[in-house]
């Protein structure tokens, strides 16, 4: 992401989330506080996705169409991962690239946990600006501002209160492929370290697919035609991984793989009307723990 500028790929995550609330994976996820966190057209947005009824105007059918696939797939990590979270049940919560993510204020399991948010200092002022009156439903909630590519995470956490005896519960959620292998390493790094015994690392990353760059491509003539701004023009997918290449990955830090779950297939246990193409995929979302001696 370009530095001083805010990620859009953020919102686009929150209109997901937002157009998925109270219509999509009932029962298994709900979040109310996503479409308080959009502004203006993002918000009408979310409302004509949530209609029902498609527009006529092919530039809108687009959006409306784009929309409701993104909820899809939205919905599907995020259900996979709130349940990854309650059922470790730890004290502390870090959410690696949190964008706005609205967990802080919408899950009521972490009443009793210390939350933490890193992400990038201009998305983290916007963010900020956007929560603005909203209370946290968790004991407490600290913003820790990390450029991933070049700040050292383990001592801004520190900084902040990150107690390193205490089980940790980490979300990495759709940052993975816009980190290169060398960097995904040095925060597996500092992640490992500080991972007291019953830490849980919750990630999702995407399989290799040769046709992606097709996928991107896709994206774009999208934007063009639409004069929507692309969301991703300024954060680039570079990174891939397969379920073998991940275990060890986290293996090698210390972190024992307890589920790799394909994504497509939860959305079609949760009757979520996902697509999959050879262009792109959900991917998966692995959950590793740190286990006793």
């Amino acid at each position: 992401m370009i530095e001083e500028q805010a990620s859009r790929t953020a919102v686009l995550v929150c209109q997901g989330r937002a157009v998925g609330d109270g219509r999509v994976g009932v029962g298994r996820f709900s979040d109310p506080v996503a479409a308080q966190l959009l502004q203006g057209e993002e918000r009408q947005a979310v409302e004509r996705a949530r209609s029902g009824s498609a527009p006529r105007q092919w530039r809108e059918r687009m959006h409306y169409e784009m929309l409701n696939a993104t909820s899809a797939v939205l919905v599907t990590r995020t259900v996979v991962i709130d349940e990854a979270v309650r059922s470790a049940g730890n004290p502390q919560l870090v959410v690696l690239g949190a964008g706005l993510d609205a967990r802080a204020w919408r899950m009521s399991e972490l009443s009793g946990a210390v939350v933490f948010e890193v992400d990038h200092p201009a998305s983290q002022q916007d963010k900020r600006q956007r929560v603005d009156s909203l209370e946290p439903v968790c004991k407490s909630l600290t913003y820790v501002p990390v450029d991933f590519g070049r700040d050292e995470l383990g001592p801004a956490l520190a900084a902040a209160g990150h107690d390193q005896a205490s089980p940790t519960t980490w979300i990495w959620e759709g940052v993975l492929p816009y980190l290169t292998h060398a960097e995904a390493e040095a925060t597996l790094l500092a992640v490992a370290e500080r991972s007291a015994e019953g830490s849980r690392l919750i990630a999702t990353y995407p399989m290799p697919n040769r046709l992606a760059a097709l996928g991107r491509r896709g994206m774009q003539v999208y934007s063009r035609l639409t004069g929507a701004k692309d969301p991703l023009e300024n954060e680039r997918h570079v990174s891939a991984w397969s379920p073998e290449q991940m275990r060890s990955l986290l293996a090698a830090h210390g972190l024992t793989v307890t589920s790799n779950v394909d994504l497509f297939a939860t959305s079609r246990d949760l009757s979520i009307p996902a697509r999959q193409s050879r262009f792109y995929g959900l991917g998966y979302a692995v959950v590793a723990d740190k286990l006793g001696g």
